[in-house]
């Protein structure tokens, strides 16, 4: 029987292994754009990183506004969505020290510092964002 997951049960959820995040934002025409993106919690938020002239990037520069869906693609299937307004930075230590973070995650901690180094340049973006609104539900074919 489906059912509603518990702020633990979330954050267990979405810091599991590797799953990502697929992020929808607005394009400029009110078309959604849709793309997988790796990330890493810290506190509430969900914190991930973009090149800042990407589509993502733009689309989220112009609106603050997205979403994002994290799901368990096997029996018995969970999944966890979050709105809410996101927050852009630029500042290159910051930007280090979460895509490290999120390279550990991701390529494992060897590979940790390489890809925190390649992430972390002028023109990527760290975004935060800050849920306003969170669906969590679990044992959906239970």
């Amino acid at each position: 029987m489906p059912r509603t997951m518990t702020p633990e049960e979330i954050r267990a959820f979405l810091s599991h292994g590797t799953r990502t995040a697929k992020l929808a934002t607005s394009a400029p025409g009110g078309q959604p754009h849709v793309m997988p993106v790796w990330f890493v919690l810290d506190g509430e938020e969900l914190v991930f990183t973009t090149w800042g002239d990407s589509v993502k990037g733009q689309n989220l520069r112009r609106d603050p506004r997205a979403a994002v869906v994290v799901d368990e693609e096997v029996a018995p299937y969970a999944f966890v969505h979050i709105r809410g307004q996101v927050t852009l930075s630029e500042d290159l230590e910051e930007l280090l020290r979460f895509a490290t973070a999120i390279g550990g995650r991701y390529m494992g901690a060897n590979r940790a510092e390489e890809f925190g180094r390649r992430n972390a340049v002028p023109g990527e973006l760290l975004v935060r964002l800050r849920p306003q609104r969170v669906i969590a539900t679990a044992d959906l074919a239970g």
